[in-house]
């Protein structure tokens, strides 16, 4: 992908959590570990592609409890599974946009892994080296907790650039650049190709990557070029993946991408035309389900998900004001965790989401559904309830 940052919705820090009253998620399944640092880097194989869909709102200082939701499975794999658990034993997922722990590419990664889910992603390329440097020295280690006390294991990591269907298309100063050099392989088509011959094929596929260049710049000054590469980055990338790996895909199985509410409505600052793609991605979501539902039986959704604090989302400049709007005026005032977007995905990718498909489902402690912002002083006479 491009350079540039972009506004994201798709980054967030994430706290291993892990209850002593019961466990939360799958024990001891797929392939996750406890075992040395090294021992856990060898099992990485070398390849990546970006993360990176920006997210923003706006500021305040306010108080906010912090509460995380899980999906719940046993204590023992083998005990007989009580109520509705997302139990994804089984299922391989690829998610394309892991390029640290602070993502939401990484979180759905952890909430996957903990259903039980086999983890493989694409890293972009440039960030290949720092990500799989920051795996081998333990940096994400904390991050990879599960809740049972187990760490998350990525059984593979493959270089991507999702900005490429193959490599005729990628220009003379990207194949010279030293960024890429050492990688092979990392257009999409070579990617899937790559995948089916190391796995065969997938249940799930998570899309968690965006960009736009000119993300900064508001609508009208943002230029032809920088428009189209925030559209064909964030938007048209969900759909070359998936018309290439829906081949490989099992039948049942699950797409998702991540979106955000600047599609339908105005966010000042969420520009380069970035809320044009995902106004796009969400018309795509809904077309896509119908195909892919229609020819492979694979379902397609994507999560409108608030704003977090993230690398990427900082490179806006203004992330921590969106999130005290959010704090001020959602119906939840709560910090969204990047855990509960994970745990959504989880539930998207299981079978409880089975009669579930070209939906676009709200996780952002319901602002989506307000029509005005509570905080302001026009509203200073009701009697609006607050959280102290």
């Amino acid at each position: 992908m491009a350079t540039a940052a972009t506004p994201a919705t798709n980054m967030a820090m994430i706290k291993p959590c892990i209850s002593s009253s019961r466990k939360v998620f799958m024990s001891s399944t797929a392939s996750f570990s406890t075992e040395s640092k090294e021992a856990s880097w060898n099992r990485l194989t070398s390849s990546s592609h970006i993360s990176s869909s920006f997210r923003s709102i706006f500021s305040a200082p306010i108080k906010f409890k912090k509460v995380v939701t899980r999906a719940m499975s046993s204590e023992n794999e083998n005990k007989p599974l009580p109520g509705l658990p997302v139990d994804l034993r089984g299922k391989r997922a690829f998610i394309a946009g892991v390029a640290d722990d602070n993502g939401y590419g990484w979180a759905i990664a952890k909430s996957l892994a903990a259903a039980g889910a086999e983890i493989i992603v694409g890293t972009w390329v440039p960030a290949l080296n720092i990500f799989e440097s920051s795996l081998r020295r333990g940096k994400f280690d904390e991050s990879r907790v599960l809740p049972d006390g187990s760490l998350m294991e990525i059984t593979k990591v493959y270089p991507m650039d999702a900005v490429y269907d193959s490599p005729d298309d990628v220009p003379e100063d990207v194949k010279s650049n030293k960024r890429y050099a050492g990688s092979s392989k990392w257009t999409v088509k070579e990617l899937v190709e790559s995948v089916k011959q190391d796995f065969g094929s997938i249940d799930i596929l998570v899309h968690s990557l965006a960009n736009g260049p000119e993300v900064t710049k508001p609508l009208l000054e943002t230029s032809r070029n920088g428009y189209l590469a925030a559209i064909s980055a964030s938007s048209y990338s969900f759909v070359s993946l998936l018309k290439e790996f829906v081949s490989i895909m099992n039948p049942g199985g699950a797409s998702i991408s991540l979106t955000y509410i600047a599609s339908e409505r105005i966010i000042p600052g969420y520009g380069g035309g970035m809320s044009s793609a995902k106004a796009a991605l969400e018309s795509d979501t809904r077309v896509l389900a119908f195909e892919a539902g229609r020819k492979h039986k694979i379902r397609v959704n994507t999560i409108s998900a608030g704003p977090l604090r993230s690398r990427a989302a900082k490179a806006i400049g203004f992330i921590d004001m969106m999130i005290d709007y959010s704090l001020a005026n959602a119906p939840l005032q709560k910090e969204l965790s990047a855990e509960e977007v994970g745990n959504a995905a989880a539930f998207l990718a299981s079978p409880l989401a089975s009669a579930i498909t070209g939906a676009v489902v709200y996780v952002d402690n319901g602002l989506n559904a307000m029509g005005v912002g509570v905080d302001s002083p026009v509203f200073v006479d009701l009697d609006i309830p607050k959280d102290n």
